[in-house]
């Protein structure tokens, strides 16, 4: 199952254009995975050297921003668009979820409905796991990460006990939920009773506890990709593409790219920036591109003034149509 006909902006691209940037590489795929994976070793092996000593406190938190960022890796095996082989790009996916306690068959599923109902918010899935943003605490609790470690355990057990309250899975991908939950719990218990075998701290020094101080940098991302952006069906206004450094597009799979990804998600992480580039040219408005810092502090001064997420956005959709020459919206 893909999301390739969720296009939220038609004619930008030319038809063999978009096949030629859709083209998937288990090279360039496995190339990326390794490189990725073998920072994680090499961090883990630095961390392991200088435990003890104030010289692992960075290599603590870059093991966290590499780990949480595996997530993006885990993203793109949903697309089936990180390796060519339809295989890799499952198993791949199921690996970095259990890594990143986000079970990949269940969100593969779920993020579905988000690319067909991007900022819809009776029907995006994104949208209807939260509530609207109304307090700049609230952006910075969920900036922190805890909020997702709490409610994803949740979520992975209330699956097993076959509690699954979202209303879109079939029979079939039900029955793959509650597997797949029990055996992400199977896994935690086995290394969790090696630690206590082995007498050791291992799973929080090299795994969890290094996630739990960089989640927020993912959630610098997570966060500014549609917050307060219009919600009407354009993906190319309504999706945030990131300025920033070479590592970050490197650890993200290029997944800062995200406005030109939302809109053509057969396009692989490879080509994103290439991708980037054509339909900037091409398409007749400027696409948004922020920093993280710079949209997260605009979120939060917004909030700050006592305005709510709800007000942003019709602040937005007013915008977009006196661009677009459309009749506002009602206010919702």
């Amino acid at each position: 199952m893909q999301v390739d006909d969720f296009v939220g902006v038609r004619n930008v691209l030319e038809p063999r254009r978009l096949r030629e940037l859709s083209e998937r590489s288990d090279t360039k795929g496995l190339f990326q995975a390794a490189t990725h994976l073998g920072a994680i070793a090499a961090t883990t092996t630095a961390l392991a050297l200088t435990w003890g000593t104030w010289w692992a406190a960075p290599f603590f938190f870059l093991q966290g921003i590499l780990l949480v960022q595996l997530y993006a890796a885990e993203h793109e095996c949903y697309h089936a668009t990180a390796f060519k082989s339809r295989w890799l790009n499952d198993w791949f996916g199921r690996l970095f979820g259990f890594i990143n306690f986000y079970p990949s068959d269940y969100d593969k599923w779920q993020h579905f409905a988000h690319h067909r109902h991007t900022q819809d918010w009776e029907k995006d899935t994104e949208l209807l796991k939260r509530k609207p943003y109304t307090s700049p605490w609230q952006l910075v609790w969920v900036l922190s990460g805890l909020p997702f470690f709490y409610y994803r355990l949740k979520s992975i057990i209330g699956h097993a006990v076959r509690h699954i309250p979202e209303k879109v899975f079939t029979p079939k991908q039900t029955e793959i939920l509650v597997l797949s939950a029990r055996l992400h719990l199977l896994g935690y218990a086995l290394i969790a009773a090696s630690a206590v075998a082995m007498e050791s701290w291992w799973p929080l020094i090299y795994w969890v506890g290094p996630m739990v101080s960089a989640k927020w940098v993912y959630w610098l991302q997570g966060i500014s990709e549609h917050t307060a952006t219009t919600h009407y069906p354009n993906t190319l206004l309504n999706t945030r593409t990131f300025k920033t450094n070479a590592f970050m597009r490197w650890v993200h799979w290029n997944m800062v790219y995200h406005t030109v990804h939302h809109t053509f998600p057969s396009v692989p992480f490879h080509r994103l920036p290439e991708l980037h580039r054509e339909v900037s040219a091409k398409y007749p408005h400027p696409l948004p591109v922020v920093t993280y810092w710079g949209c997260f502090m605009m979120l939060f001064r917004e909030l700050r003034r006592g305005r709510t997420e709800h007000d942003m956005v019709r602040d937005a959709d007013a915008a977009f149509a006196a661009r677009m020459g459309l009749q506002p919206k009602a206010a919702e």
